[in-house]
């Protein structure tokens, strides 16, 4: 019998310290965050959600959020309802079994129930990020806009997908 893939659950409280612990071992991609951000982030997150005990976990936000991030603030400025992906990430040793996929497939079913219809995210063009690029193309997602931020550090293609 072929093993089944591990559940798709909520982030809770317990979760936290091994969701730092992951988000920060990839603060080049996503951002560093100290642990009471993050609680702060999950009390206003749309859909937080992890596979397994720590193999991957995905944060969003929607447009009604208390959130600063001037990606957030971009999609926020330019249309009235969406539903924000600020991270996904899959640790190392979880790579390939198709988790990110999942974690988007299940936030599209819960998009559609909660009668959004527009998720968004952005992509590092500087550094740039060709990986991340495909996987989003694969989805569905189309390139709406771009900007410089933090100073010119950093550099990020936004992307919308409609569901239908």
């Amino acid at each position: 019998m072929p093993d089944m893939p591990s559940p798709i659950v909520e982030v809770a409280a317990e979760d936290e310290p091994a969701v730092l612990a992951l988000n920060n071992r990839h603060a080049a991609e996503l951002s560093w965050l100290e642990p009471e951000r993050l609680s702060f982030m999950l009390g206003e997150a749309f859909y937080a959600r992890r596979i397994g005990a720590l193999e991957a976990f995905i944060m969003t936000f929607d447009q009604d959020a208390r959130y600063d991030s001037p990606n957030f603030l971009w999609f926020r400025e330019r249309y009235p309802r969406f539903v924000y992906v600020d991270r996904v990430v899959v640790a190392a040793a979880a790579r390939g079994r198709g988790h990110a996929r999942r974690l988007y497939e299940d936030l599209f079913d819960h998009v559609r129930r909660a009668g959004q219809a527009i998720v968004t995210c952005e992509v590092n063009a500087d550094p740039p990020n060709p990986a991340s690029d495909a996987f989003h193309a694969a989805l569905g997602f189309a390139e709406v806009g771009d900007a410089v931020i933090h100073g010119g550090k950093k550099a990020v293609r936004y992307y919308l997908r409609q569901l239908t």
